[in-house]
């Protein structure tokens, strides 16, 4: 074993792989491939052996080993001392759950802020305040020396009803979670700590089997997680901040896959998320201490398959005996050589690298404590006042019975309904009640969390001490007596029965009452009991409240006065206390992701200043605009990041342009854009964008009736359409699954989008193994198809004579343009026997000029060919000609050195015909065509 000065001088070179020679002893290595905790507030003999003896690199802190911010910094201290004693070559790792709402490990009212749920923040409508929550939070545990944040929650709940991730996920919008998972990333890289998403591939929509023996099962396919689950992790992998991700334990079984534990797959860890994704970094697995995978396999196998599968630490929350087992594993593992030195050193590796990101000595040993904290607690609590007053989210109230000032009349009683639930965590009532029963069966850790469904009953803490100051603070508010019990599974007793009659308004609090069926149950009887009185003249108001998932009652629109919350701490109370009492009026939440879409909110009638674009003052902050959509936009649209302003911009004189704006006059940042076309009697709306963090408030409304009042303008208008060739930035409205709302969003503003066309983009990506199809050629001469290639306009007149009887205006100026290049394209025509031109395609080499205007031609790495715009009418040969005008493309691109080719602009079916000559699809568009009547509505 390497002496202790060996180790302490020890510098790990992980960027060219080189490693300290420490590292080519295994129990030292093992010892880096592990994250491990322990129950109790102070250092046991057993997380010291761990560290000193056996070199565990990692440590994550759990609600169970923190009392408070002080007692916390001085632990880690504690923890980190040992290490360097021990001759630790770098510090631990040091990782901690801290998600807000319901979720945090560490709680102290004195000095570290609450914040709401990751849904709660996703209510503001403003991804920017994700970010500075998440910075804030960050902020303060790196204080107390957590130097990994387990966070962001990435999950897309695909299934939002049933789900036990609840609000701890941001919602059911990939582009949404996308956009704010990508905002915390910013927010914990800017506080100086490392982040791990989670929980790849996705806990959104799990089926669970109902045993503690079962893991919870994603059925998915893997087409169907791409279009949607993997979309925020393929973003955040992409953007370049995730340093960890947290792979999950759940079970896969679809056609393509049957996996028992994601974190023990190479098909999960090594196939999907890194080969697929490109993630370079660290891969930690879910906690290998679940009963169903220890009853499987045991915890020895356990831990060498994940570490087989790719994960570089292994997780095991608290059990010492368990841990000592998965060490031996890793041992027996690497002697029985199914470990190899090398898979284990490559792991050592990565997470030596982030713990240079994120840690060193004397941060470590140092932790600032609540000299920092007390420095910036009033701060953070003014962010997380008005976070919480811009979460709470009125969705209905139909009868206007907000704020209960205007509802009600001095003198009548207001009766308060809550179930019987346990308090959260991050709660001082908990603080409080886990102290006063000395309670050591506390709140499960969440990587357990379908471990200890229904097995921690007899901890369950009555929910009235929760609601009591709920209570007592909207009484004191309106100086009111207010009426409050509990209800249960039991349903409506006498005693509801009684204050019922007593009260004018009834306020139910529901939490996840679609798992927790007797509170629907209950709230459906009380409501139909209100609905009697009512029919009897008396008056008997109900208000339901979702103080956690807000799916409880978000499509029963029986429930006429609705609100939600997304977490029911002592400050998600309070702000609920200030719209109640219309402190807080407006309400300014709105419901996450697909709900927030699918309703009409008050801002949506916002009209916002539209201004003509200025190509001198815009051009930069569209750039911006552009990037920002790219970011939080599928990646079957990867082309908006090679799209610049430049891309709009013709300057054609054959081609009137106009685009449009809704800017920030102050900062001069674009909110939106829009870009029309008018040319032959078509006018044309190329493109519409909208920052993906001001959506949902009519930014999109007002350029979008700009847009069309211009077009409408223009003398001898025939038609409008959606889409255009040249610029190709859209050729239509993307027509993928995952953005299938964009159709609606059209369709809603009144456009008829029921008979599009449909334009295909298709990519042949290796020119180099690409061979003719056998046959096709024989085919060709049978015909007696000829083709040749011209190039420049002096040649070109039955060529734009095809193209003008045979396309749209635009496509004909698409020609001419390249027709005017013609040092970098040029156009094939195809001839039948007797020389009639039937066929025609632009060629265009790499880097043309053409890029500028089809960014698909620049959205990979290498170089594009180009074969643009194919024109060939129907006649029985035109599939033929097609593929002829296909073939000569390719082999122009191939003589050109063009290691890809990009076949854009395929027409309706013909693409079928393409795909069998080994094109691949990569975008499909609808284009919708309406008459100029729309512009008048």
């Amino acid at each position: 074993m390497a002496t202790t000065n060996a180790k302490a001088n020890s510098n790990s070179n992980t960027e060219n792989g080189d490693l300290d020679p420490l590292w080519q002893d295994v129990d030292w290595a093992i010892g880096q491939t592990l994250i491990m905790g322990w129950d109790g507030t102070q250092v046991t003999p057993q997380i010291k052996s761990l560290i000193e003896d056996h070199h565990l690199g990692s440590i994550i802190l759990t609600a169970k080993n923190l009392k408070s911010a002080q007692q916390t910094a001085r632990l880690v201290q504690e923890l980190q001392t040992i290490a360097k004693s021990a001759g630790h070559p770098q510090p631990l790792l040091i990782a901690l759950d801290q998600e807000n709402g319901g979720v945090n490990s560490l709680f102290d009212e004195d000095y570290v802020c609450q914040f709401p749920s990751a849904m709660g923040v996703a209510a503001t409508g403003r991804a920017e305040l994700a970010y500075e929550i998440t910075k804030a939070t960050a902020t303060e545990i790196s204080a107390c020396g957590v130097n990994l944040m387990l966070g962001p929650v990435l999950d897309v709940l695909n299934n939002a009803r049933y789900q036990p991730l609840g609000v701890r996920a941001i919602g059911d919008d990939p582009q949404e979670v996308s956009q704010y998972g990508l905002a915390a990333l910013r927010g914990i890289r800017d506080a100086g700590m490392a982040s791990c998403g989670k929980h790849f591939p996705s806990y959104g929509n799990l089926d669970f089997l109902g045993s503690n023996l079962d893991v919870p099962i994603i059925t998915q396919t893997l087409e169907e997680l791409s279009l949607s689950a993997l979309v925020p992790f393929r973003n955040a992998v992409a953007s370049g901040q995730l340093d960890a991700m947290l792979v999950g334990g759940c079970g896969i079984s679809n056609p393509s896959m049957n996996v028992g534990h994601a974190c023990l797959s190479d098909q999960v860890v090594d196939d999907l998320l890194r080969n697929e994704l490109g993630f370079k970094g660290v891969a930690i697995s879910e906690c290998l201490e679940m009963e169903a995978l220890s009853h499987d396999m045991g915890v020895q196998n356990g831990v060498v398959m994940a570490v087989e599968a790719g994960c570089d630490l292994v997780l095991l929350c608290r059990a010492y005996d368990v841990q000592l087992e998965a060490i031996m594993g890793l041992k027996l593992g690497y002697e029985n050589g199914i470990v190899t030195k090398e898979r284990i050193l490559t792991s050592v590796r990565r997470v030596l690298k982030l713990k240079a990101t994120c840690t060193s000595w004397s941060k470590a040993l140092n932790p600032p404590g609540v000299s920092l904290l007390s420095q910036l607690h009033a701060s953070h609590l003014t962010l997380s006042r008005r976070a919480y007053d811009d979460s709470i989210t009125v969705m209905r109230d139909k009868e206007k019975l907000l704020p209960l000032s205007g509802s009600m009349h001095p003198g009548e009683e207001l009766l308060l309904l809550t179930p019987l639930i346990k308090p959260l965590p991050a709660s001082l009532m908990t603080k409080s009640l886990l102290a006063a029963k000395n309670n050591h069966s506390a709140t499960p850790m969440n990587h357990e969390m379908w471990v200890h469904r229904g097995r921690d009953r007899g901890t369950i803490m009555s929910g009235e001490g929760a609601f009591r100051e709920f209570g007592k603070n909207l009484a004191r508010y309106r100086n009111e007596k207010l009426l409050h019990t509990s209800y249960t599974a039991n349903g409506v007793r006498p005693v509801h029965e009684n204050l019922i009659n007593r009260a004018s308004c009834i306020i139910i609090v529901t939490a996840d009452a679609n798992r927790n069926l007797y509170q629907a149950g209950f709230t459906k009887h009380v409501d139909m009991m209100c609905s009697m009185h009512r029919s009897r003249g008396n008056k008997k108001e109900l208000i339901v409240v979702a103080v956690s998932s807000p799916y409880d009652f978000a499509m029963d629109k029986s429930i006429g006065t609705y609100i939600c919350t997304f977490d029911f701490t002592e400050s998600a109370m309070s702000a609920l206390v200030r719209v109640l009492v219309g402190e807080i009026d407006p309400p300014r939440g709105s419901m996450p992701g697909t709900l927030r879409k699918s309703k009409k909110v008050l801002k949506s009638r916002q009209h916002w200043l539209v201004e003509e674009y200025d190509r001198s003052r815009d051009a930069k902050a569209l750039n911006d605009l552009l990037m920002a959509v790219h970011r939080a936009t599928a990646p079957d649209l990867e082309f908006l990041k090679t799209t610049s302003a430049a891309s709009f911009t013709l300057n054609n004189p054959n081609i009137q342009e106009s685009h449009f704006v809704v800017r920030n006059s102050s900062t001069q940042a674009l909110y939106g854009f829009a870009a029309t076309y008018f040319t032959g009697g078509v006018g044309i709306l190329g493109a519409i964008f909208v920052d993906p963090g001001k959506r949902h408030v009519s930014i999109g409304r007002s350029l979008h009736r700009r847009a069309l009042k211009s077009l409408g303008q223009q003398r001898g208008i025939k038609r409008v359409q959606i889409g255009l060739t040249f610029p190709g930035v859209f050729l239509g409205i993307p027509s993928n699954l995952e953005l299938s709302t964009v159709s609606d969003w059209f369709s809603n503003s009144g456009w008829d989008t029921q008979f599009p066309r449909k334009l295909t983009n298709m990519v042949i990506k290796d020119l180099g193994n690409w061979a003719v199809p056998e046959g096709l050629l024989q085919s060709i001469q049978r015909a007696s198809i000829s083709f040749d290639l011209i190039h420049g306009l002096e040649n070109a007149d039955s060529v734009l004579h095809h193209v003008r009887g045979n396309a749209n205006p635009e496509v004909l100026e698409l020609y001419k343009y390249a027709l005017a290049e013609n040092k970098s394209c040029g156009i094939v025509r195809a001839k039948d026997p007797v020389g009639n031109l039937i066929g025609t395609v632009i060629i265009s080499r790499q880097n043309s000029a053409l890029i500028t205007y089809i960014p698909s031609l620049l959205c990979h790495a290498e170089d594009v060919g180009g074969i643009i715009a194919p024109i060939v009418p129907s006649t029985p040969q035109s599939t033929l000609v097609l593929q002829g005008l296909a073939l000569m493309g390719v082999r122009q691109c191939k003589s050109h050195k063009a290691p890809r080719a990009l076949l854009s602009w395929v027409v309706d079916d013909a693409s079928e015909s393409l795909l069998a000559m080994g094109f691949e699809l990569l975008q499909v568009f609808d284009e919708i065509t309406n008459s100029p009547d729309i512009c008048q509505n």
